[in-house]
């Protein structure tokens, strides 16, 4: 047997608990083993995803983890990759009968939370200062989403879930969300009207664009809308977003 099938072996008996030990590891030790690995993934997880834990009772969300770490094959060893095979795991899995159905939005709204508190900033952009913002400089800039900010598309409220809201049915029409960094660091929100989040996913998709070619995809988008009121109102909601860091400059 190779080393490879030696140590393919060891961690699937690690994984599983009910296979034998492999040859040469007492059982005391294989179970330290175990416990440790478990441990330190549950941990990750229970991190990552603090709402949806609290949904469930101990015994269920530790046979929840305990089906996580046997049967889904994690590529990611770091925190931020552990908590997006989790929201592998229960994407890819069947829906539970006791399943809610605003399970996997509210592990995705958790996980995005957990990208944008981790993202790193990127050298080839800049926030607008003061003085770029008072004259208008987005107007003229390169623009881009912040490598800290996600736009997403939800049917339930999920910044609003907890144990005492749990929704059954989803919204009559979609809630879009800006996650980003505030200037303290911390991770916000914002709610978006549906022009405000295309704007953003076509800045998202298009990064390094200028106004006018921004200006002519959103014409392009609604062309139903009067010309000078969509000029006003895109110019409007990049200044806000400037401000909040969410829209920012691209250097190259």
């Amino acid at each position: 047997m190779s080393f490879k099938d030696i140590q393919a072996d060891f961690i699937e008996a690690i994984r599983r608990p009910d296979l034998p030990c492999p040859h040469g590891i007492a059982p005391q030790r294989m179970g330290v083993y175990r416990e440790l690995f478990f441990n330190n993934v549950s941990g990750f997880v229970n991190s990552g995803f603090p709402v949806l834990k609290s949904l469930y009772g101990e015994a269920q969300w530790q046979a929840q983890l305990r089906q996580f770490f046997t049967e889904h094959d994690c590529q990611n060893p770091l925190f931020i990759g552990i908590a997006g095979e989790f929201l592998a795991f229960l994407s890819a899995r069947e829906r539970q009968v006791d399943e809610p159905p605003f399970l996997l939005e509210l592990a995705h709204y958790e996980w995005l939370e957990l990208v944008v508190a981790t993202a790193m900033e990127q050298g080839d952009e800049a926030a607008f200062d003061d003085t770029a913002l008072a004259q208008q400089a987005y107007l003229d800039a390169r623009l881009g989403l912040a490598s800290h900010a996600r736009v997403a598309q939800y049917h339930f409220e999920v910044e609003k879930i907890s144990p005492q809201y749990q929704p059954d049915t989803p919204l009559p029409s979609p809630c879009y969300f800006c996650l980003y960094r505030d200037s303290d660091d911390e991770v916000s929100f914002l709610k978006l009207n549906p022009m405000t989040a295309q704007l953003l996913a076509v800045l998202e998709a298009n990064t390094g664009i200028k106004y006018i070619e921004l200006l002519q995809k959103m014409q392009a988008l609604y062309p139903n809308f009067d010309g000078q009121q969509l000029r006003e109102g895109i110019a409007q909601v990049l200044g806000q977003m400037a401000v909040r860091g969410v829209v920012v400059q691209k250097l190259q």
